[in-house]
């Protein structure tokens, strides 16, 4: 696949970075002579000197046979330009990063599409919902829903007071038929492990779980933490994300947002009806002890810098608090910020490559989730007629080592998968597969 990416700052050198060498052409254009110099040396990469949202620069890198342009570059407007002048050009597919909710409007896409752009994508707004959705499963680490939330993966850190530490995974699964669940990895030390019979678990390990939706709490009681009912929470940062948690719980929940930028603050007082501003440092270990963060449930910290919210998640957890969330951009530091003890970490390089990696696909892929905690994709296959998946039972396939297949959505009903198992054609099949084995995968469901 040809493969254009208009913008070499952090978002587009992680995708060039993680699509390079899988058989792809890519091209990478941007203003940035020393933006560039980092990817140069990446396998199968070009790279294009100029504005992307000019004529020349776009046909000089070779749009009109793109399969697919990516529009990432730090300027809104010149995603929105660019994708719509690669498509004119020739671009079979133009998909483009946003910063604006109201372009997200079920009548305002239409324009955008008339426009030429195939997808619009807002990683902050992606980010608040994720961050949403993990506080109503306190115990979680990661939670993604697939086919509509009949089948769920589900993280969760192992604490030393789990039925599960060291179990190996045969013995928990012995005597019970039918398990409505199925532990498709284990992270140990910035190692990701597809589990079979004799591997034990360990305290602390991150425990990924395929479950179907009757079952989701059965499978974080085993995390050894009970499920928090958030009443309370402080959120550090009036970032897009911040806002976004924010304006989706402030009925439901009592929020305290701190912004240290002061006019800010201000703005923020008018735009959140039942959201408490406060204009205050939150590196200022008194003055957050006495906006009352040793009296929160939860604690989100989505300032723009991740030293910073590491920082502060380190002294809410600290103090007590109870659900602890940071965002991490550094990809550096998110194994030393899970290390610490931060209950969630959130990244918006993933959360786009999540989005955009699935474009990439030559199968089709109905969602894929890059995960926080592990090198490891988590995909949503639509089984193709007659695709290799659907000829014999799995136990009898030729599966990838480095992967394994969840769970099965056949019409109204979902299954996980086990080694007598047999997928149909249309079926869904949710599959936990390392980078190397993707393509692979991907043979199997075409």
């Amino acid at each position: 696949m040809k493969i254009v990416i208009a913008g070499a700052g952090e978002v587009g050198t992680h995708l060039a970075k993680m699509l390079s060498g899988a058989d792809h052409e890519i091209t990478v254009i941007d203003i940035d002579p020393k933006l560039l110099e980092e990817i140069e040396g990446l396998n199968d990469v070009i790279t294009v000197e100029g504005n992307a949202s000019t004529f020349s620069t776009l046909k000089k890198a070779g749009v009109r046979k793109a399969d697919l342009f990516i529009a990432v570059a730090h300027e809104e407007n010149i995603n929105i330009i660019s994708a719509t002048l690669a498509k004119q050009l020739g671009a079979r597919k133009s998909i483009a990063r946003i910063d604006n909710n109201e372009y997200l409007e079920p009548n305002n896409k239409e324009v955008f599409i008339n426009m030429g752009i195939d997808y619009l994508f807002y990683p902050e707004r992606i980010a608040a919902k994720e961050i949403i959705k993990l506080l109503g499963h306190t115990s979680s680490t990661e939670f993604v829903d697939f086919s509509g939330g009949m089948l769920s993966l589900v993280v969760f850190k192992l604490d030393e007071s789990s039925s599960l530490v060291d179990k190996t995974l045969l013995e928990t699964t012995l005597n019970r038929d039918n398990l409505p669940y199925r532990t498709v990895a284990i992270a140990r030390d910035g190692r990701t492990i597809i589990p079979r019979g004799d591997d034990r678990f360990h305290a602390g390990d991150m425990i990924y779980v395929i479950t179907n939706r009757n079952s989701v709490e059965e499978v974080l009681n085993y995390s050894g933490k009970a499920n928090i009912d958030i009443k309370n929470m402080m959120i550090l940062g009036g970032s897009r994300i911040g806002v976004g948690v924010a304006a989706g719980l402030e009925k439901e929940v009592n929020i305290k947002l701190v912004e240290y930028n002061q006019e800010k603050a201000y703005r923020l007082a008018e735009q959140l009806d039942n959201t408490l501003i406060i204009h205050e440092d939150g590196r200022d270990i008194d003055a957050m002890l006495e906006e009352g963060l040793d009296t929160m449930d939860a604690f989100v910290a989505v300032t723009g810098r991740s030293e910073t919210n590491i920082l502060a998640a380190m002294l809410a957890k600290r103090i007590g608090v109870k659900k602890v969330i940071a965002e991490v951009e550094n990809l550096n530091y998110i194994n030393l910020a899970e290390s610490i003890g931060i209950d969630t970490i959130i990244n918006k390089k993933l959360i786009t490559a999540s989005n955009i990696f699935r474009f990439t696909m030559t199968t089709d892929v109905q969602a894929i989730k890059c995960l926080t905690g592990s090198d490891a994709e988590v995909l949503e296959f639509i089984v193709k007629p007659n695709s290799p998946v659907t000829k014999q039972k799995i136990q009898e396939l030729d599966f990838p080592r480095d992967a394994i297949i969840g769970g099965i959505v056949r019409g109204d009903s979902a299954m996980i998968a086990v080694g007598s198992s047999e997928i149909n054609a249309y079926d869904r099949v949710v599959v936990f597969a390392m980078p190397d084995a993707i393509a692979k995968v991907g043979r199997f469901f075409n």
